[in-house]
């Protein structure tokens, strides 16, 4: 028989799979077994693309940290920059949730999670931040969006009113914030996240200099 044309197997498919799966089904229905299942082939056959089950994390981990954007850098003002970032990073992150505490581990050998990882720490370091405080605010912005992006405060409540309404009377809402997930959730990182850089900014003129006045249409902290 003639071999066909198109292997049956691509690493852009591996990964297209993985990361269905993990999306749908967690981290821990990953095995190379039952990936292998989806792609309707045999177990070895993964393993020209990927030596390892940990290899197809990390390349997925990858594929989701390369959809953030992080041309803000050295085009923005750093306060802007590092909104603009900080929106984009939580984006990518929520839309995959379960690959996140595969993601928290760091950057490790990634080329996309290096990537990010240059260009905040360059462009911080460029607009004036000493190099042990960019390395600083990286790693805080990675744990306060990695965090918000763990797991949803809102959801965290029953919709039963009788589980607080007469030990908690300062909760007797509680029960609806699950309703309201989606605005709970973004609305406490966006606080959260112009307070981290109003406060960074204030850090930066005690410790650097003055900032200049954010250019016009750009979102400042307080807005």
């Amino acid at each position: 028989m003639p071999r066909p044309r198109q292997a049956l197997l691509s690493r852009e498919r591996i990964l297209e799979a993985a990361s269905a799966l993990i999306d749908a089904e967690g981290l821990e229905a990953l095995s190379t077994r039952r990936l292998a299942a989806e792609l309707g082939v045999r177990g070895p056959s993964l393993y020209n693309h990927f030596a390892t089950k940990d290899e197809i994390l990390d390349a997925v981990a990858d594929s989701i940290i390369a959809q953030v954007d992080v041309s803000f850098f050295g085009r923005l003002d750093w306060r802007e920059a590092l909104r603009c970032w900080g929106l984009s990073y939580r984006a990518a992150l929520a839309a995959h949730p379960n690959i996140v505490p595969h993601l928290a581990r760091g950057p490790g050998r990634r080329p996309a999670g290096l990537a990010m990882a240059d260009a905040v720490y360059g462009g911080l370091v460029d607009a004036g931040w000493p190099p042990a405080r960019a390395t600083h605010i990286g790693a805080l912005m990675r744990y306060f969006v990695t965090g918000s992006t763990l797991g949803s405060f809102a959801k965290g409540f029953v919709e039963d009113p009788d589980v607080y309404a007469q030990r908690y009377p300062h909760l007797s809402q509680a029960h609806r914030l699950a309703e309201h997930q989606r605005s709970v959730d973004e609305g406490a990182f966006l606080l959260g996240l112009d307070a981290l850089i109003e406060g960074l900014s204030r850090t930066f003129e005690r410790t650097v200099g003055p900032l200049p006045p954010l250019a016009a249409g750009a979102t400042s902290p307080a807005t």
